[in-house]
């Protein structure tokens, strides 16, 4: 699929910068190999092909090498330690873990202008794109549905933004903040809108082949929309919107809880909207893509985030090779598995002396790597059977990131019950499904105690996977559970980047960095 897919992407890039660079007026040569803009768009094979460039910024968002935004998103919450060689190692990370950061933070900034790239891709879709066949219609709301992501990692994440639905014109580009509350409703008319276009994932499946699975659908733009309700406490609208997913059997949780982040699981029945990495580049280190994540088909952020090798780590039988020592797991997560949840905790997370009981070591002349608490991840980690072993493994795991899963989606739907006048049998049935799978006793709980096991849940089903922080900021939990950790009040946003208020002179500071 990456092969045939991604290289209508690399046409598409071909004849957008041969646009680009060969529209000033004192060039008059006649231009060759490319598709003027205004030609572009045209057939459905066009249209899909804008729309891939679209999808493409996602892999760049989430795994650009040092400034990626599984990174930004985990190391806030308490779950990971930030680990690198020494206290010195990656300091911008380091920072994110301690709260220590500031407006210069360059992953920050470049998580902010990376989603801003995908909103300018899929505005060029939606203003370009005539749904005048159902193929371009289709498109279309697939940028709606990509435009409403990127803006929605912006508005939980920086608040007020420039909203721009439209290409600008070169003396438009300083755009001011407009107000979190005209962000939340673009992403709701954009989710609407799309979710009236879009086939069910088995009608796209079955409509233009498994090579498609990776394209959003009918039920992610519902899940995301409920996923926005839910954020702004409209509960009663996000508990339609996630119902609609549980309800269409679209989607249906994987038996093995241990494979949902697997290879074998890519684009599969639990998954709504996933992020696809590639190991066929076969990169090596003459020749790996560093510093320019739109370029990279490889998920280079799991090498660095497995444990460091060094003479410390070795796998044993797990199955796990050495990585470069970020994001060890912490007590407080191990902690948080019951004894009887032992099916999930045994996918997430594992203990020193179990690695050493399957053959392997942590330690080096007897201590730990730096950051690290006797830990390792499981979820998310460097399994060689995820890597390209006859390349350069380091360089080359392809495991796809998965954004929004069935699990979550039950979760969510839990809590939106659990809020829209008090429907606990509701919440309860939905959490029905994680517990059967989990094997665990099921929530028969009631009142405060049940959203706490609500909350409890989304925390050991979803470790590692880039929710716990935000939920934290969200139920107003974030000082209790991170206090200690140097976590203010100010947190519940990061800051606009210096670099955004250095260019854009309209662009003012969150209030709270003020």
């Amino acid at each position: 699929m990456k092969t045939r897919i991604y290289s209508k992407i690399l046409m598409f890039f071909i004849a957008m910068l041969m646009i680009t660079a060969c529209s000033e007026d004192f060039l008059t040569i006649d231009k060759t190999g490319g598709i003027p803009q205004d030609e572009y768009y045209e057939t459905d094979e066009q249209a899909l092909a804008a729309a891939i460039s679209s999808y493409d910024i996602l892999q760049a968002l989430w795994a650009q090498d040092w400034k990626c935004m599984w990174m930004v998103k985990e190391l806030p919450a308490g779950d990971i330690n930030c680990g690198g060689g020494n206290a010195a190692d990656q300091p911008p990370y380091q920072q994110l873990s301690k709260f220590e950061y500031g407006p210069s933070i360059e992953p920050i900034a470049t998580i902010y202008e990376t989603c801003f790239f995908g909103i300018y891709r899929a505005n060029k879709v939606i203003e370009k794109i005539e749904g005048d066949s159902e193929a371009k219609k289709v498109v279309v709301a697939e940028a709606k549905v990509l435009r409403a992501y990127y803006y929605f990692e912006l508005v939980t994440m920086f608040g007020d933004v420039p909203l721009v639905t439209i290409e600008l014109k070169s003396g438009e580009y300083a755009q001011p903040p407009s107000p979190a509350s005209a962000i939340w409703t673009q992403i709701e008319t954009d989710l609407t809108e799309a979710i009236a276009d879009l086939p069910l994932r088995s009608v796209m499946i079955a409509r233009y082949g498994k090579d498609h699975a990776f394209r959003v659908t009918k039920g992610t733009a519902q899940a995301l929309l409920g996923k926005a309700y839910l954020y702004q406490e409209k509960y009663a609208q996000a508990a339609d919107q996630f119902d609609a997913v549980i309800q269409s059997k679209e989607y249906v949780l994987e038996k093995d809880f241990s494979q949902i982040l697997k290879k074998e699981t890519e684009f599969g029945k639990e998954s709504l909207f996933e992020i696809s990495y590639s190991t066929e580049q076969g990169n090596q280190w003459s020749n790996f893509v560093w510093g320019n994540g739109r370029r990279q088909e490889n998920n280079i952020h799991w090498q660095l985030c497995g444990p460091r090798g060094d003479g410390y780590f070795e796998g044993g039988n797990t199955g796990l090779i050495n990585g470069w020592g970020f994001a060890y797991p912490t007590k407080s997560i191990f902690d948080a598995y019951t004894a009887e949840d032992t099916i999930r905790r045994r996918a997430s997370v594992m203990s020193e002396e179990e690695l050493i009981a399957q053959g392997g070591d942590l330690r080096l002349e007897g201590a730990l790597p730096y950051d690290c608490e006797g830990y390792i991840r499981l979820k998310y980690g460097t399994w060689q059977s995820e890597t390209d072993l006859k390349a350069q493994p380091e360089l080359n795991y392809g495991t796809n990131i998965r954004l929004i899963r069935m699990a979550d989606v039950y979760l969510m739907a839990a809590e939106a019950h659990y809020f829209n006048n008090g429907n606990e049998t509701a919440a309860r049935a939905a959490l029905d499904s994680i517990t059967t799978r989990a094997k665990i006793a099921p929530i028969v709980s009631s009142g405060a105690q049940l959203l706490a096991d609500i909350k409890h849940q989304r925390r050991v089903e979803l470790a590692f996977e880039g929710h716990r922080f935000a939920d934290l900021v969200r139920w107003g939990d974030a000082a209790d559970a991170l206090g200690s950790e140097g976590y203010l009040p100010k947190h519940a946003l990061y800051p606009i980047p210096q670099k955004e208020l250095d260019l854009n002179k309209n662009m003012v500071q969150s209030a709270l960095w003020r």
